[in-house]
């Protein structure tokens, strides 16, 4: 395994460039199953974990797989086996999304129970609700969803009690887009992932209307429906959470960044948050410059489904918000017991506590260098920007759940002047041994 050493207390300057959306590549790599004839999908994080784990998982069904420098080519046969295996799957929550795809193109599925980042309880009974209601006949045996179809157009509901799903959005558009007949999904997640996971489909010909917002209607091809068509090219969008990550470490560090290949649009609760607490901002087209602060006046922020705040940036803002004069608050919406990083904030000195579903970040003390363990992908990248302010030398271990989401990171934090070393972790590696 391998760590961070970051030698903080250094301002970060000059350009950065976002790669493509982890969170858009992956329901549409798995989306290629749907595909009659060779896809090219370009922009795609292929530095990844979890694009790699992907790609495997491709293979898995009989799919030719060629990885370029962000680029893949894909080619799926028609038939071929429909089982995506736990040793596979359990590695990311993302792998349910071969689920809808593989039950439009080959009327039957067989999926692990996903794993993924340690946030809290996830179930997937919308996804399986979603399937249900387009006719499939689902089944649990082992630890494996099995379903089969075919399947017809029908009406789906997917709110829960923490809002839309946004992975059981796109896969049921994906199986929709197979059925025979309309399909409306009310309750619909309403982000940008979602978005380019209608306007992939639509290049495959599928009709859709209303993506973006709670309704989303679409007229499937069938099973045999997209059989004339290949050669297709798709790009993905830019990630907006990696955007929002550097935007963030900009604002912690000092200095002046502008972040580069973004949609700022994509990002308003964001820069809405920022702008409210005193954070200098540019924003351009396609960019986004942030000045950094010594200090930004305190706030009381809920994560919420998009439009609002998202969830995925609730760590690296409580980075950020050590910085206030006073007490601030996040309220945790989406996944209630996300908080496993405010133990390692503590670790450098942060006054952070947790009340419930809300952390509680008293602002004005100084952050010094420490050892860290990293418990998810987003909770890394909190303790990253952490080490960034902090004075000293810090290490953050476990960094490969930072691998599963954030392109080579090291690279672009020392190309904006940090002191980021990624080195082998021998201490964890003898702890594993031992273990």
């Amino acid at each position: 395994m391998d760590k961070f050493v970051i030698r903080g207390g250094l301002p970060l300057n000059g350009q950065v460039e976002i790669s493509g959306s982890k969170n858009g590549s992956l329901p549409i790599l798995f989306g290629s199953l749907l595909a009659p004839g060779p896809l090219l999908l370009e922009g795609v994080p292929t530095g990844l974990r979890d694009i790699n784990t992907t790609l495997e998982i491709l293979r898995q069904f009989g799919a030719e797989v060629e990885k370029r420098d962000h680029q893949v080519a894909i080619e799926v046969p028609t038939q071929g086996p429909v089982k995506a295996p736990y040793d596979l799957v359990k590695k990311m929550r993302a792998s349910i999304s071969s689920f809808g795809p593989l039950l439009a193109r080959r009327g039957e599925a067989v999926v692990s129970l996903p794993g993924g980042c340690n946030i809290g309880d996830r179930p997937i009974d919308l996804h399986i609700q979603g399937m249900e209601a387009l006719g499939a006949k689902i089944r649990h045996e082992n630890g494996y969803i099995i379903a089969n179809g075919p399947l017809k157009g029908g009406s789906v509901y997917l709110s829960g009690p923490m809002g839309p799903t946004v992975l059981g959005t796109q896969n049921v558009m994906m199986a929709a887009a197979g059925a025979d007949g309309v399909s409306v999904i009310e309750g619909a997640a309403c982000e940008p992932e979602v978005v380019s996971t209608a306007d992939f489909l639509r290049t495959l010909g599928v009709k859709i209307e209303g993506d973006g917002s709670p309704t989303i209607r679409i007229e499937g091809v069938g099973q045999d429906g997209f059989a004339s068509l290949g050669g297709v090219t798709f790009t993905i969008p830019p990630d907006r959470i990696e955007t929002g990550t550097y935007i963030l470490a900009g604002a912690a560090a000092g200095g002046r960044v502008e972040v580069r290949n973004c949609r700022p649009k994509d990002n308003l609760a964001l820069l809405s948050i920022l702008k409210n607490i005193g954070v200098p901002l540019e924003i351009g087209e396609d960019s986004v410059t942030v000045t950094g602060v010594d200090q930004v006046t305190p706030c009381d922020v809920a994560t919420l489904a998009y439009p609002g705040f998202p969830t995925d940036l609730q760590g690296p803002l409580m980075a950020l918000l050590c910085k206030t004069d006073g007490v601030s608050l996040i309220t945790e919406k989406i996944f209630p017991d996300r908080f496993m990083h405010l133990s390692e904030l503590r670790r450098f000195g942060a006054k952070v506590r947790k009340e419930g579903s809300t952390g509680i970040i008293e602002g004005g003390a100084p952050l010094h260098g420490a050892e860290v363990m990293a418990s998810d992908l987003r909770a890394s990248a909190c303790l990253v920007i952490a080490g960034l302010m902090a004075s000293g030398t810090t290490q953050v271990r476990r960094i490969y759940h930072l691998q599963r989401g954030y392109e080579s990171m090291e690279v672009k934090l020392r190309g904006l002047g940090a002191d980021v070393e990624r080195v082998e972790d021998r201490q964890i590696e003898s702890e594993t041994v031992q273990g």
